[in-house]
């Protein structure tokens, strides 16, 4: 499973970014649990939210009510929609692929990308 991210950037806070992360490989499959994790420079990595296969999507308190994860099956894309970004938002965002349908433990999490950088002033 190869898992690619795009759509970082430099943003003013108050200002929104959408994250995408395609996914492709032979054994990558749709009831596969997606997730964002984010880690800032110095700080431990931190789970954002996740989207299970049966359309439960969780959040982060401290993302709740501003960001929107989804996914597209069709086309194997996970997003995220970032609105009302803060200076606490900068960090470099991961996606992430469970097959064991992990939730927001990062080590229950088998695939991951290589990160998309966001970056709030």
């Amino acid at each position: 499973v190869q898992l690619v991210e795009s759509g970082g950037g430099s943003v003013q806070a108050g200002g929104s970014l959408r994250l995408s992360c395609a996914a492709s490989g032979s054994t990558y499959r749709n009831y596969y649990v997606m997730a964002w994790f984010r880690q800032a420079p110095g700080k431990e990595r931190e789970w954002v939210a996740t989207a299970r296969a049966d359309s439960i999507t969780l959040y982060a308190d401290s993302v709740k009510g501003r960001f929107t994860i989804s996914r597209d099956y069709n086309k194997n894309t996970l997003f995220l929609q970032m609105n009302s970004l803060e200076t606490e938002d900068n960090a470099k965002y991961y996606c992430a692929a469970s097959r064991t349908g992990g939730t927001w433990v990062g080590s229950d999490f088998e695939y991951w990308g290589q990160g998309t950088q966001v970056t709030v002033s």
